[in-house]
């Protein structure tokens, strides 16, 4: 628990924002909003005065926009951010750019009365999250290793990827690493609409493999990958000696939709024991229960470890659960997994992993 409020700076050209971020930070106990500012020139220089805990910040403003201020702030004074989006194709891109620079993460402007009642369920967690995260254990391009080759892994495995706060960051980490022709890889990233669309082009840019997003009843194919839309589940489901992925918009499990815990629970039903689970960066405990589940049928399953992980929480919940059979650094994680598919062997000592 931290001894001291966390202090919070207020970044945004509009005076109503301003003070409605302001507002919904200030009826926490554990928040102080020591300032705002209208624009990063007032900004830097209040950055300089109050040295806050954690900003957020708009991205566009006047004079300059978030995302040059926001490079500025990483390379002069690093500073635990996030972004105040809109819900716009545009205003994803550049989210999703602003999470590659080094922000921690964001929430979307509400754009009606009861987005405003629920903007701080979600704006109080992850500024508190940005306030307890790792920001300069962050990687960087030297410290990435090179793959080593791997026996080609069997055509029937696949691959299930479950991560939040930091995930752009670290899924983008561990996909620009394995190889064109991997095996199928399903992911969950906590993300809201048209930010899911935006990220799998993104990655689809610059990795080796397809990505996609993935659309209802899509086949599932080796040198791809899948990543589950913003506002839906994504399970696995088979049709005859394929899988395919299956979206619905059932309701919020473990806090979320699309929920970690909810592919890892279709994969240990479908897939196993050919399936590997790989667990990442994010708060809360979305994908542990899950995660067990297959690993109790037998897959293999890896975890990131609390160095290299922004948020350590879903990969320790998991953990602690015994969920995960091994933790790796993120830059040695895809080698883990190319070897995990590798592997003829299922996850050992079932009978003894923790109770779910």
């Amino acid at each position: 628990m931290m001894s001291a409020k966390i202090r919070v700076l207020v970044v945004d050209d509009s005076a109503l924002m301003r003070k409605l971020l302001t507002n919904v930070l200030s009826e926490d106990a554990d928040i102080d909003v020591v300032g705002t500012a209208p624009d990063p020139f007032v900004a830097r220089e209040q950055i300089k005065t109050l040295n806050p805990d954690v900003v957020t910040l708009d991205i566009e403003m006047p004079h300059m926009n978030g995302i040059e201020f926001l490079r500025k702030i990483m390379e002069l004074r690093p500073t635990p951010v996030v972004m105040i989006s809109t819900l716009t194709q545009v205003g994803a891109e550049i989210t999703l750019e602003a999470l590659e620079i080094g922000a921690i993460d964001f929430v979307a402007k509400p754009v009606d009365a009861a987005a405003v009642l629920q903007l701080g369920d979600e704006l109080i967690p992850k500024v508190k999250a940005a306030a307890r995260s790792r920001l300069l254990r962050r990687g960087t391009p030297q410290q990435r290793p090179t793959v080593r080759k791997v026996n080609q892994a069997p055509s029937n495995k696949i691959i299930a990827i479950g991560a939040s706060t930091g995930g752009v960051e670290a899924l983008k980490a561990v996909l620009m690493l394995l190889p064109a022709d991997v095996p199928p890889v399903v992911i969950t990233q906590h993300m809201p609409e048209r930010f899911t669309a935006a990220f799998a082009r993104r990655l689809d840019s610059e990795c080796r493999m397809r990505v996609h997003e993935a659309a209802h009843d899509q086949l599932v194919e080796r040198g791809n990958v899948y990543i589950a839309p913003g506002g839906h589940h994504l399970e696995l489901a088979r049709r005859g000696p394929n899988l395919h992925c299956s979206l619905n918009t059932g309701p919020l499990v473990s806090g979320h939709r699309p929920s970690v815990d909810v592919l890892f629970n279709s994969v240990a039903r479908i897939a196993a024991p050919q399936a590997v689970g790989v667990i990442l960066t994010g708060m809360g405990r979305d994908g542990a229960q899950g995660l067990l589940a297959m690993r109790k049928a037998g897959c293999l399953t890896l975890g990131q470890d609390e160095a290299t992980a922004l948020i350590y929480g879903m990969p320790r919940a998991a953990f602690e659960i015994g969920a995960v059979q091994s933790q790796h650094g993120l830059f040695d994680l895809p080698e883990a997994i190319l070897a995990a598919c590798s592997s003829t062997k299922a996850s050992p000592s079932l009978a003894t992993i923790g109770h779910s």
